[in-house]
């Protein structure tokens, strides 16, 4: 839901109905009392809609004028990041960073990968067990009950955007080094991490 923002005539009228009853507080348009609020109106106009951009700050998803500070706080940009990131990347970063680390499961490996913009699959490995494996299942020594590998896009493309990207970003920016560096750290320290693209 958006923040609520008002005009100067808002403000003006709301600054009048503050004002007592009577003939020495008039509200007629060429009024000098009125002509005063009217100068205060737009100042207050001004620090609505800046309040109003500032809330919008305060997510990670919307940030813009504070990305830079958002970054420091969350220790940003670290080696996968770096710093040739457009925009859009680096607000990515941000929100992956802020959501947390993944747990255990596939689906929180995709969720990290979403929030980089990448639409990735999961595929997990198991070793060849007699009379727990299929006929026809392939043939996995133990090292592959450890082993899972991220299925994507071979590139996948982020356009600007207006809203999103900032002016001296590409056009369009590819690449999949972000999501191998950062789905890679962190993966757990005794499985092997496969990248597969197609």
């Amino acid at each position: 839901m958006p923040i609520p923002t008002f005009t100067a005539a808002d403000y003006l009228s709301a600054l009048q109905a503050l004002m007592p009853r009577g003939r020495v507080w008039p509200r007629e348009a060429d009024a000098v009392m009125t002509l005063a609020l009217a100068g205060l109106a737009p100042v207050y106009e001004r620090s609505g809609t800046r309040a109003a951009q500032v809330m919008a700050e305060a997510f990670p998803p919307s940030t813009y004028e504070l990305l830079p500070e958002w970054e420091s706080s969350l220790g940003l940009p670290d080696a996968c990041a770096g710093t040739s990131l457009t925009t859009q990347a680096r607000r990515a970063s941000v929100v992956s960073r802020f959501v947390g680390l993944a747990g255990q499961r596939a689906s929180d490996y995709i969720g990290v990968a979403a929030s980089l913009g990448y639409t990735v699959t999961v595929t997990m490995f198991a070793q060849f067990r007699m009379g727990q494996t299929a006929m026809g299942a392939p043939l996995g020594a133990p090292d592959w009950a450890h082993t899972w590998a991220i299925e994507a896009p071979l590139d996948t493309i982020t356009p600007f955007r207006m809203g999103q990207s900032s002016m001296g970003d590409p056009l369009q920016a590819w690449g999949n080094a972000l999501l191998e560096c950062e789905l890679a750290a962190l993966a757990p320290p005794h499985t092997v991490l496969q990248f597969r693209y197609h």
